[in-house]
C-alpha cells in the first residue's frame, strides 16, 4: 500500500527540518523533500539566532552545544564617522544578546532528530498530500512553479561570507562596521567564549566582489584589518570564500490552491516567502518565526478543519506579514541610508546614532525586539 501523508515539506534546510519536526508532534504524516546531496564544499556561514529562535530549537532538541553556539555578550555597531551603538547582554538583564550558531553543527542536529522522528519520511522526490510548504530558499522552483510572483528589488551589493583566525579573542562582542563607501562588515565570534575566530559576512558593492573573491588570501585578510579597524589584530584566513547577491524581496501571496488539484493547497515560509538585508542577522529568526507560526496554526484548528484549508493559511499569511513588515522596513531603510554618500547625510546618520545610544527606553526596545523577547 502507498504511503500517504498529511503534510509535504520542500525543502530540507534549517526551516524544512524544524517545521517537520514541529508538525510530527502534532502525530501528523511527513514527507520532508530534497535531493540527493552531492559533494558539498565547506559551508562557511554562521547565523545569528535570537533567544525565540533558541528556545524553538531546545523544543525539538536540535540546539549545538557551546562550542557550536556562541554566547553574545556585546554587539557594537559603528557608523562611518564617529557614531557607535552599542548593545550589552547584563544592562537588558540577560544571558546573551543572540547566539552565532555555526550552520553545519545546527544542520546536523536537526538531520539527527529528523532521523528518529517516525512520523516523518525522508524523500527524493514530491509526493502528494493535502497541503505543501515550500521552504526551497530564496531560488525556490517549487514557488515559480505554483505561481507565485516573488517581488525583488536588488540592493546592488554581494555578501562575502568566510572564516577567519584572529590574533586577539573575540571576547564573545559581536561587531559591526559601516564604511563611507555603502560597504558593511561583520565580525560574528565562533567556537565558544574563549575562541579567537570569526565569521565574516562583508557586504560590498557588486562591483567590488569579483575583485575581493579572487584576491589573495593576504590581500583580502589586508582589507578586512583595515575595514575592521584592527580591532582584533592580525587576521588568517580560515576557510574559502562564499559570495550571494543581496536583496529585499517577499512573495506576493504565500499561500493557494496546487494548480488543477482544488483539493491540495501550497504555502510558502523561510526564504522562499522573504528575504532581508543580512546587516541585523535576522533572516532565519524570521524563518523559523514562520515555522513556528506555521506549526502553531495547524495545531490550534478546530477538528473539522483540515490542514491545507485556506482560512487557516490566509491567517498565517497575513500574520507573518505583519510580523516581517517592521523588520523588513529597519532593515531596508538602514542600508538605503548607509549606501547613500553624501556628506550632509553621513553627519546626519552619525548623529542619529550618537542620539539612538542616548535613548534609553527605545534602544532597549529595539534590543528586545531582535531579541525576539518583546
Amino acid at each position: 500500500m502507498a504511503q500517504t501523508f498529511d503534510v509535504c515539506i520542500r525543502g530540507a534546510g534549517v526551516v524544512g527540518r524544524t517545521l517537520a519536526l514541529l508538525l510530527a508532534r502534532e502525530r501528523l504524516r511527513v514527507a520532508l523533500v530534497a535531493p540527493a546531496a552531492g559533494a558539498q564544499a565547506d559551508d562557511v556561514r554562521a547565523y545569528a539566532l535570537n533567544t525565540a529562535s533558541r528556545t524553538l530549537l531546545e523544543s525539538v532538541r536540535a540546539w549545538p552545544d557551546a562550542e557550536h553556539a556562541t554566547a553574545v555578550l556585546q554587539m557594537q555597531v559603528h557608523a562611518d564617522q564617529d557614531g557607535m551603538v552599542c548593545f550589552d547582554a547584563a544592562q537588558q538583564g540577560c544571558d546573551a544578546l543572540t547566539w552565532i550558531v555555526d550552520v553545519p553543527a545546527l544542520e546536523a542536529r536537526l538531520q539527527d532528530a529528523v532521523r528518529f522522528q517516525p512520523q516523518v519520511e525522508q524523500l527524493t522526490e514530491p509526493v502528494a498530500a493535502p497541503l505543501t510548504v515550500v521552504c526551497e530558499g530564496r531560488a525556490s522552483r517549487t514557488r515559480e512553479e505554483f505561481g507565485a510572483e516573488f517581488d525583488i528589488t536588488p540592493y546592488g551589493q554581494h555578501a562575502i561570507a568566510t572564516r577567519l583566525v584572529c590574533e586577539r579573542p573575540h571576547g564573545q562582542v559581536a561587531r559591526q562596521w559601516f564604511a563611507p563607501d555603502g560597504s558593511i562588515l561583520a565580525f560574528l565570534p565562533l567556537d565558544g567564549a574563549q575562541g579567537n575566530s570569526v565569521a565574516v559576512v562583508w557586504s560590498v558593492p557588486q562591483e567590488q566582489a569579483a575583485h575581493w573573491l579572487q584576491a589573495s588570501d593576504e590581500d583580502f585578510t589586508a582589507q578586512l584589518r583595515v575595514a575592521s579597524h584592527d580591532s582584533l589584530g592580525a587576521l588568517q584566513a580560515l576557510g574559502p570564500r562564499a559570495s550571494w547577491p543581496l536583496q529585499q524581496a517577499q512573495a506576493r501571496h504565500w499561500c493557494g490552491a496546487l494548480p488543477g488539484e482544488r483539493s491540495q493547497s501550497w504555502v510558502l515560509a523561510g526564504d522562499a516567502a522573504h528575504n532581508v538585508h543580512p546587516l541585523a542577522g535576522q533572516g532565519l529568526n524570521l524563518g523559523l518565526g514562520d515555522a513556528r507560526t506555521l506549526a502553531r496554526v495547524l495545531h490550534e484548528r478546530a477538528a473539522w478543519r483540515g490542514v491545507g484549508d485556506m482560512r487557516l493559511l490566509r491567517g498565517y499569511e497575513r500574520e507573518r506579514k505583519a510580523a516581517l513588515l517592521p523588520m523588513g522596513m529597519a532593515m531596508d531603510g538602514l542600508q538605503q541610508l548607509f549606501a547613500r554618500r553624501e556628506s550632509a547625510l553621513a553627519a546626519l546618520r552619525n548623529w542619529g546614532m550618537k542620539g539612538f545610544e542616548r535613548s534609553g527606553p527605545l534602544k532597549a526596545w529595539v534590543a528586545r525586539r531582535a531579541m525576539g523577547t518583546d
